[in-house]
């Protein structure tokens, strides 16, 4: 199924290597680089799935889903982490489907997305 997907990390080279991933399953695919560029995003287009980094500068992966989560915007996140794995608070929030580490495995990526969109 074709979805609408957001990706967000501040790396250039994860947010390319992950929209050409995307693109070439057949999902359409934005990109931001800010947990504030994501938030504007998403409150002016429709998500099926996001990507999004726990470490970004200013506001960060986990305050995103924070704030979409207290306005009942439940778009199901996977949220990625290159240093450290995420608490438990974050997997208490309702819209987290996975977490992964960087670097991560493409075809695991591709089996997580098909899963969620089906």
């Amino acid at each position: 199924m074709e979805a609408d997907i957001l990706v967000v990390d501040d790396q250039p080279g994860i947010r390319l290597l992950l929209k050409d991933l995307l693109t070439n399953e057949g999902h359409r695919v934005l990109t931001a680089k800010t947990g504030k560029e994501a938030l504007d995003l998403i409150y002016s287009h429709s998500f099926d799935l996001i990507f999004i980094d726990y470490k970004l500068p200013g506001l960060d992966g986990f305050n995103v889903l924070k704030k979409l989560e207290g306005k009942n915007r439940n778009i199901p996140a996977i949220l990625m982490s290159g240093m450290v794995l995420p608490g438990e608070e974050t997997m208490q929030l309702k819209n987290v489907i996975a977490v992964i580490a960087k670097p991560f495995n493409v075809y695991n990526i591709v089996e997580i997305v098909r899963s969620a969109t089906r």
